[in-house]
C-alpha cells in the first residue's frame, strides 16, 4: 500500500490533466489482481526486524519487513497473497510527517493499517482496510511511521490509540 502525500496526489492530477490536454495518453493501471501477475509487487524485505506492541493486555512481539525507501514504500505490501499473523510492514518516514494517508491499490488481502506518532504511540488505526480499495486512508495528524499487519490483528491484541510500538526507530 503506497504512501501518497495530499500535495504529490494534486500534481500527479494535474499532470494528468496537462498530459491529457497535450494529447499523450496516459492511464494509470487499474486497480486489480492483474498488475501483480505482472510482476508489481516486491520480495519480502530483508532482514526482519524486531517490534513489539504493548497494550492492555500484553506484550506483543513481530517481525517486520522496514520500508524505508520511497520505491519501498510506494510497493509496500501490493500483490501480497497473505501475511502470518507475527509478522508486519512498518514504513518509516524517517521524521515526522503530516497529511498522510494510504490506500490499498493492488493490495490482495486485507490489512490493519497501524499510524505511529514520532514518540512511539499510536494515533489511529486503519482496521480492514478492503483489499484493492483506493479510498484513502488517512492518518489524522502527525507521524513517524505506519505498522501494516493482518486484518483483525489489532483487534486479537487489543491495540487503541495511545498503545506503546517498540522499534529501533522511536525514542526508548
Amino acid at each position: 500500500m503506497p504512501y501518497i502525500p495530499r500535495a504529490v496526489r494534486r500534481s500527479l492530477i494535474a499532470a494528468a490533466v496537462l498530459l491529457a490536454g497535450a494529447g499523450a495518453a496516459y492511464a494509470a493501471p487499474a486497480p486489480s489482481s492483474r498488475a501483480c501477475e505482472a510482476g508489481a509487487g516486491q520480495a519480502e524485505l530483508k532482514p526482519l526486524q524486531p517490534l513489539s506492541v504493548t497494550t492492555s493486555r500484553g506484550r506483543f512481539n513481530f517481525q517486520v519487513e522496514n520500508a524505508d525507501t520511497p520505491q519501498e514504500r510506494e510497493i509496500g505490501m501490493m500483490c501480497r497473497k497473505g501475511l502470518a499473523a507475527d509478522r508486519g510492514m512498518l514504513f518509516d518516514f524517517g521524521k515526522p510527517t503530516n497529511n498522510v494517508a494510504f490506500w490499498m491499490r493492488n493490495t490482495l488481502i486485507p490489512l490493519d493499517i497501524v499510524f505511529i506518532r514520532p514518540d512511539g504511540r499510536v494515533l489511529s488505526i486503519a482496521r480492514s482496510a478492503r483489499p484493492l480499495d483506493e479510498t484513502p486512508l488517512p492518518a489524522g495528524g502527525q507521524i513517524r511511521a505506519v505498522l501494516e499487519l493482518a486484518a483483525g490483528r489489532a483487534a486479537q491484541i487489543g491495540l487503541l490509540p495511545g498503545d506503546k510500538v517498540v522499534h529501533r526507530i522511536f525514542p526508548q
